[in-house]
């Protein structure tokens, strides 16, 4: 397997991402090709047992009730019809600013079930104007559906023109040992090394002996932003080793000079009002609270993080679930666009010759 100069210092007598992780104090194996966060499994995928009383009272807990009494928003939003067409319009409009690529390519990064394969259905489903499972969705599984890396092209209607933006799909992290998703593996796809369908193994790392594996990645190829996907009724019992797993991962993506933001579902679970009514999301102290705790165990601003609700057991589209999935694919766009921005003057000083 080869590894670039970049990533020695991550590799070697074994990658510690500044600290070794618990699941790999024990192994052999470099913590580089070792699962993310498997030592956080059991916090993440812990099965809950429907009916009990243990379990309606871990509900009740997860889902306070709405502040109504919260008369400006803490975020502005147009819940209108016109607002979604107008969004609608921005997203089918967007092209990169570099003339290099017509596409930002986007990676979902998140623990399992936590909503990356449900968004980009989601999305999709808004601009075909029905409700749509495009991306192949798991559900009540405490393993990733997804195994391999998958790239949708979100289209402006069903059968019509691709937009600027390709939605990535991998399994989820924390998927445990024998399957989980190494750091080495999510890095190879951020460089654009991974080819379209590979499935991922722990004890099969991408390397140049990968079958349609990219060994001189064109700008196209890379991924331009990365959005990582919370499930925000799990935010508050997370394990605290996820938190820091996160944060350094976070460090390794950003040296390759790609922006990250945040993605958090399932919105409904830890409000009532906004679970009848999504343009309520703004007005709850709940999600608002849920978000600062999503942006502390990520490491990330929480100017970053947009909440979302996907489509899961609706059969009609909801003109205020579409204006808040529309929101989150132009924050997405801005962030991924920043990486254009960044890789222009690059770009210009290796043209004139600058060392």
């Amino acid at each position: 397997m080869e590894i670039n100069a970049e990533d020695k210092r991550t590799s070697g007598c074994g990658f510690t991402f500044g600290r070794p992780f618990t699941a790999t104090s024990t192994s052999t194996t470099p913590a580089y090709t070792q699962p993310i966060f498997g030592s956080t499994r059991a916090a993440i995928n812990q099965p809950k047992t429907i009916g009990t009383t243990e379990n309606k009272e871990e509900k009740t807990k997860e889902v306070p009730g709405f502040l109504s009494n919260l008369n400006s928003p803490w975020r502005e939003v147009l819940w209108t019809m016109e607002q979604k067409e107008n969004l609608m319009k921005t997203v089918s409009s967007y092209r990169p600013s570099c003339k290099e690529v017509t596409q930002a390519r986007v990676l979902l990064l998140g623990p399992v079930s936590s909503g990356k394969s449900s968004f980009i259905s989601s999305v999709q489903s808004v601009f075909h104007g029905r409700v749509t499972n495009r991306a192949m969705v798991g559900f009540s599984s405490s393993t990733s559906f997804t195994k391999k890396l998958q790239s949708f092209n979100i289209r402006t209607q069903k059968g019509g023109e691709n937009t600027g933006l390709v939605l990535c799909d991998i399994m989820g992290l924390g998927d445990g040992e024998l399957t989980g998703l190494t750091l080495h593996d999510v890095l190879s796809v951020i460089k654009g090394h991974v080819p379209e369908g590979h499935k991922f193994s722990p004890d099969k790392p991408v390397g140049s002996e990968t079958v349609g594996y990219v060994k001189t990645p064109s700008l196209k190829d890379k991924i331009h932003c990365v959005a990582f996907v919370m499930d925000a009724s799990k935010i508050s019992t997370q394990n605290k080793g996820l938190g820091s797993a996160f944060k350094q991962l976070r460090e390794h993506i950003s040296d390759l000079g790609v922006h990250q933001v945040a993605l958090l579902t399932h919105i409904d679970k830890v409000c009532q009002g906004t679970a009848k009514d999504i343009g309520h999301v703004y007005k709850s102290q709940s999600i608002k609270e849920t978000m600062s705790k999503a942006g502390a165990l990520l490491g990330m601003s929480t100017s970053s993080i947009v909440p979302v609700k996907n489509y899961s057991s609706e059969l009609d589209l909801d003109v205020n679930m579409d204006v808040l999935l529309l929101s989150a694919v132009d924050h997405i766009l801005q962030y991924a666009d920043l990486f254009f921005q960044d890789y222009a003057p690059q770009k210009q000083t290796v043209r004139q010759g600058i060392p």
